[in-house]
């Protein structure tokens, strides 16, 4: 299991995700600003079309996404957020990618920096940690709702390049390239997707012990919390009897 996939089940567990669902709006519509500066129509702009999609499964309003496509394009003001990746170490030394949406790259550096000081981590240079990850498409399917023939079929004859069963759901890796298509091919299966994203997987997980779990899902949480921050990755291999209280 990606360690991204395993932090976001343990935060499903916890109730962290309902808690901040005015969180995930705003998160969702930054993501559709800055996909939309590529392009308005999403028939053209495969990234907008699955930040639409993304927006759609987290029932962000149309007229919020309508929105955020115009501030993207520059018809209305409010599209001066540029995207950045940080990287850094955590506790235990297990690898940290933070991406950020902001309109104040100076103010976020130093949230950054600061989160990771703050969390027994450090601030690592470019490229410190980011050739130990790989761009991938990552869709999500029930478990319960597909039998492992069905999901297996429709998604490596569209190209995907594995599945995995994690906890309650299918997990399909695809490149970047083939993601729009094989996320298309499962819906024209009559597979119902969960989630489709384009996400940053760690080529290798490092298992993290009993002595630190809970300080680095600590500094996960913080990063994810900040409101200038997108996504959060790492290479984190989490125990899977972590408690939901």
């Amino acid at each position: 299991m990606s360690g991204h996939s395993k932090w976001a089940n343990i935060q499903h567990r916890k109730g962290r995700q309902d808690a901040k669902r005015g969180k995930i709006f705003t998160k969702t519509a930054k993501e559709i600003i800055i996909a939309a500066k590529s392009g308005g129509d999403p028939t053209g702009n495969p990234r907008l079309r699955t930040a639409i999609a993304a927006a759609k499964a987290v029932n962000l309003p149309r007229d919020k996404i309508d929105a955020a496509i115009r501030k993207g394009t520059g018809e209305d003001a409010g599209s001066d957020l540029t995207e950045a990746f940080y990287e850094g170490y955590g506790p235990g030394g297990i690898a940290i990618m933070v991406e950020v949406a902001t309109d104040n790259k100076n103010r976020t550096v130093a949230e950054v920096r600061h989160l990771f000081t703050k969390h027994g981590g450090s601030m690592g240079e470019n490229g410190s940690v980011s050739w130990m990850f790989e761009r991938k498409g990552v869709i999500s399917v029930e478990k319960a709702a597909y039998a492992e023939d069905k999901i297996m079929e429709a998604a490596l004859e569209a190209g995907a390049d594995d599945v995995l069963a994690e906890d309650e759901i299918w997990t399909v890796h695809t490149t970047m390239a083939d993601f729009a298509v094989v996320r298309d091919a499962l819906e024209e299966a009559g597979i119902v997707i969960q989630s489709a994203e384009l996400a940053i997987i760690p080529q290798n997980l490092v298992p993290v012990n009993a002595d630190m779990w809970q300080k680095i899902l600590r500094l996960l949480d913080a990063m994810d919390d900040n409101d200038d921050v997108q996504n959060v990755y790492s290479n984190a291999d989490f125990p899977d009897d972590i408690p939901a209280d």
